[in-house]
């Protein structure tokens, strides 16, 4: 069965795909709010969504064509979400009071009170293997042993191995038909307790990074290269040494936090605060802090950047950019980050950052934070420091 993208629900308003929103995140021509997989994710599950109630609960939504579909297309209402991106979250909550939708949902964190008890899942599939298993693990120990899953993504970003993970923890996992390059796995019949494999989250891993005892990471599994060390990051920390003193320092995009754990292994009088959009990557970092015993000097935040920060308020910004959006290489969303670091950096703070050369930022961020010089390169990467004007 398929749907008008645009139809009038049974409780009165209007609601388009098309005018779904991205923003805060970054608006582009080849961006999109959504696509083929959202509404084919739609109606595959349309028979299952109508006879729910409340037990419908929605994984990845990236601005809010799921919850919205379900809601304003099928009458849902209760809707439970878990969107690991803080930007996914506002982009919702901005679409849903655009379409008189704002009162079908709630946020929850990736944990069993978002699974307790559902009936109906709707999962747009994660690239990486770990968070799928982390999100199958948990449907499989917390929702209702009658539960469908429908998880579905476009054909580019499949891999038989999904089907693999996901029936270590299922009975029955099977393809659809494709459609607009995309595709949907209709996942049933959780398996019992004692033939689950065991739950491997937070993952955990130690580097030498020439301190004293080995830095500790541990990772969910949405974060950004798992509890390994981002080869980047490993090239900027030892020189880190040269960034300026400060009573405050910012890791912004903090992943797993293992630049913010550095900096308060090293610098043993300074507050740190930790901050990404990414719900696994502030769990993960809060682990990271506990397990490098220094959780009391840093501060794990999740925020859009630094719109939680006031201008001029911040001495020392560390950032490791990432050059993607999802699933799109797109350069928007370092560039944002750089004028948020330049809004908030004091007159004569410094911006740290490690980029892939290729990348050539230095310009963006003369314009956007201040004069910036090379500090260290590599074949691969570029350490530069930016001093506010």
């Amino acid at each position: 069965m398929t749907h008008d993208p645009a139809r009038q629900s049974p409780e009165g308003p209007d609601f388009s795909f098309e005018s779904l929103s991205r923003r805060p995140d970054v608006e582009a021509e080849n961006l999109q709010a959504h696509d083929a997989a959202d509404r084919l994710l739609l109606d595959t599950a349309a028979e299952r969504l109508r006879g729910n109630g409340t037990g419908v609960v929605v994984i990845g939504d990236a601005y809010g064509a799921l919850t919205l579909g379900a809601a304003a297309l099928h009458g849902v209402r209760g809707i439970r979400v878990h969107q690991d991106p803080y930007s996914g979250e506002l982009a919702l909550r901005r679409n849903a009071d655009a379409a008189g939708l704002a009162g079908t949902y709630r946020s929850l964190p990736l944990d069993a009170e978002l699974l307790s008890g559902a009936r109906t899942v709707l999962l747009r599939l994660p690239r990486s293997l770990d968070a799928l298993e982390e999100i199958a693990a948990l449907i499989a120990a917390s929702a209702d042993p009658a539960v469908t899953v429908y998880a579905g993504g476009r054909l580019k970003h499949m891999t038989t191995a999904m089907n693999a993970v996901l029936a270590r923890w299922f009975g029955s996992v099977n393809a659809g038909l494709a459609r607009q390059k995309s595709r949907v796995l209709t996942v049933s019949a959780p398996l019992p307790a004692d033939r689950r494999p065991a739950n491997r989250f937070p993952l955990a891993q130690q580097h030498d990074v020439g301190l004293q005892a080995p830095l500790e990471l541990r990772a969910h599994g949405a974060a950004f290269a798992g509890a390994s060390l981002d080869i980047g990051t490993r090239f900027l920390l030892p020189h880190l040494a040269g960034a300026r003193q400060a009573q405050t320092a910012v890791d912004l995009g903090c992943g797993t936090g293992a630049i913010a754990a550095y900096l308060a292994l090293t610098r043993p009088a300074l507050r740190v605060i930790a901050t990404d959009q990414s719900a696994a990557a502030v769990a993960s970092a809060t682990a990271t802090m506990a397990a490098n015993r220094v959780a009391d000097r840093v501060e794990v935040r999740r925020d859009d950047a630094l719109s939680g920060m006031p201008d001029r308020s911040a001495e020392l910004i560390v950032l490791n950019p990432p050059f993607h959006i999802g699933a799109s290489v797109h350069a928007g969303i370092a560039l944002k980050l750089f004028a948020d670091a330049g809004r908030v950096l004091a007159p004569g703070g410094e911006l740290w950052t490690v980029w892939n050369s290729h990348l050539t930022y230095k310009s963006a961020l003369n314009r956007l934070v201040g004069p910036t010089r090379e500090v260290a390169r590599n074949p691969k990467f570029t350490v530069t420091v930016s001093t506010s004007r």
